[in-house]
C-alpha cells in the first residue's frame, strides 16, 4: 500500500495521541481502541486496531497487515475523529 506524507505524519500524530492520552497496559497504549506501541529504542513503532497492524519505521517506512479490508476502514475513521478531537484531549 502506498501512503503520502501527510497520512505518514497523521500516523504519527496519532501514535503521540495514543501514547500521550492512552491508558498504559502492558506495555502498549490504548485509546479508542487504537492500541500503540514501540520497540526499546523507539525506531520501530506500531499502531494497532483489531486484525490491523501498522509498522512505523525510523525512516519513514510503513507497513500494513490486516486480515479485513473493514478494518482498515474504521481504523482510519477512527484515526480521523481523533485527530479532529486532539484539541479536546
Amino acid at each position: 500500500m502506498s501512503i503520502n506524507k501527510i497520512k505518514k505524519l497523521n500516523l504519527l500524530q496519532v501514535f503521540d495521541l495514543v501514547t500521550t492520552h492512552g491508558h498504559k497496559s502492558n506495555g502498549s497504549y490504548e485509546l479508542s481502541g487504537i492500541r500503540a506501541s514501540h520497540d526499546f529504542d523507539g525506531y520501530t513503532c506500531w499502531l494497532a486496531y483489531k486484525d490491523l497492524t501498522v509498522t512505523l519505521l525510523f525512516h519513514g517506512a510503513v507497513d500494513f497487515e490486516y486480515q479485513e479490508p473493514e478494518s482498515l476502514d474504521i481504523f482510519f475513521k477512527k484515526i480521523s475523529n481523533l485527530l479532529d478531537k486532539k484539541a479536546e484531549l
